[in-house]
């Protein structure tokens, strides 16, 4: 008995629990152990989600073959968190609902603004996994990212865009102005073309990620002549800006933002992919451990190299778990009561080091990870225009 109230078990979302009557959370007391996933599967974001979705299934495969936690197998339950503000709060909502331990995502920063404070306030951990934007690990005390904040990151493929090219003058940029993370990538490259002396911002054009038709937007950019056009946007509509660009006659270099940082790419822009140089904060020629079982398993299901979209959401799944298996050493996780698993998962995931497919990473008192290797990659596309590499420059 419990202190005169009577204890009821249900079965929520395969887990068994122990609520009492009062629907305060006692324990779990069965596998699988919920881990939620709020991805774009749907709109103009699932190119991201997609690469993002296979990164936390195949997470989900791995660790549940090393024992899960302690014993105790983990389920990764995904909602769709589309493309927009309003799909990332019902995801979150609906995994709230179904009481995991700990939430990865939304994938696009501007959902994650919307949507993070709500698993704040019910203190469930967030782990972002694509979320660069800045101020993200500000949201609350309960959200870190994996995703390094694009102001480290961005600098790198301007710098390799001028050791391509030191003649490099008038630079053209444009962005996706109703997205935060494509404005605050923009901004970083803004500030970094600003402050070389060798370069001059000639233009900024602005359109949204539902656009299709650029011509407005690449009539403007031609007029300057640049020799170095920066795109912050979306798989679709940066991969559409960029085949328009180059249909329309410009042959200079073109840096893409991590917008278009994935192999679903390709098939958008086709041949006019080649050459976009990219910033990356995952290469899968790096040596680590944990890289190479990500690429195994990768391999053996879709015949390919893994992108960085589906390295930061392995990696994502990697921290809560081994975080968890951590607290596991101190207190058998099926004991614990879930409010104050969800406390300390917080509390250790920030405590911890991780070897990752990203290299080794840790993270600040405020949740921002903290990771050593950046690359950068140029895209080169296959014979059939419609494949293609990620290149990575030495």
């Amino acid at each position: 008995m419990l202190a005169n109230r009577s204890v009821r078990r249900i079965a929520l979302g395969g887990a068994l629990l122990i609520l009492a009557q009062s629907s305060r959370l006692l324990a779990v007391i069965a596998e699988p152990l919920p881990i939620g996933a709020a991805l774009s599967q749907t709109s103009n974001v699932a190119l991201l989600g997609q690469e993002q979705i296979v990164g936390v299934q195949l997470a989900e495969e791995y660790f549940n073959s090393k024992g899960g936690v302690g014993g105790t197998k983990i389920q990764v339950l995904v909602e769709d968190s589309a493309g927009d503000e309003a799909s990332a709060i019902n995801a979150f909502n609906a995994l709230l609902r179904k009481n995991v331990v700990a939430i990865v995502g939304p994938t696009l920063s501007q959902q994650a603004f919307a949507a993070d404070p709500l698993a704040d306030k019910a203190k469930v951990p967030v782990v972002g996994p694509s979320n660069t934007a800045k101020g993200i690990p500000q949201i609350g005390t309960f959200v870190s990212r994996v995703s390094a904040p694009i102001a480290i990151v961005a600098p790198h493929a301007l710098d390799a865009a001028l050791k391509r090219n030191p003649q490099v003058k008038n630079v053209a940029v444009l962005y996706a102005q109703n997205d935060a993370f494509n404005t605050s990538e923009s901004q970083t490259f803004q500030a970094a073309v600003k402050a070389d002396k060798r370069l001059h911002l000639s233009t900024i054009q602005k359109f949204q990620t539902t656009d299709t038709d650029f011509t407005t937007q690449v009539s403007e950019v031609m007029k300057v002549k640049p020799d170095l056009v920066i795109i912050s946007g979306l798989a679709a509509d940066g991969g559409n800006l960029v085949k328009q660009l180059r249909q329309l006659g410009y042959k200079g270099l073109i840096i893409g933002g991590n917008g278009l940082n994935t192999p679903n790419v390709f098939p958008v822009c086709q041949k006019y992919c080649d050459g976009i140089m990219i910033a990356q904060a995952y290469s899968p020629e790096a040596p680590d451990a944990m890289n190479k079982v990500l690429i195994d398993l990768y391999q053996k299901k879709y015949k390919k190299m893994p992108g960085q979209f589906t390295a930061q959401a392995f990696t994502a799944v990697q921290v809560v778990v081994e975080a968890l298996n951590t607290l596991h050493q101190k207190k058998k996780i099926t004991s614990y009561d879930v409010k104050e698993l969800r406390k300390e998962l917080n509390q250790q995931i920030l405590k911890q080091s991780y070897q990752t497919a990203l290299g080794p990473i840790s993270f600040d008192k405020d949740g921002e990870i903290i990771q050593k290797s950046f690359y950068v990659a140029e895209i080169r596309m296959g014979a059939d225009s419609k494949s293609g590499t990620f290149a990575f420059l030495k």
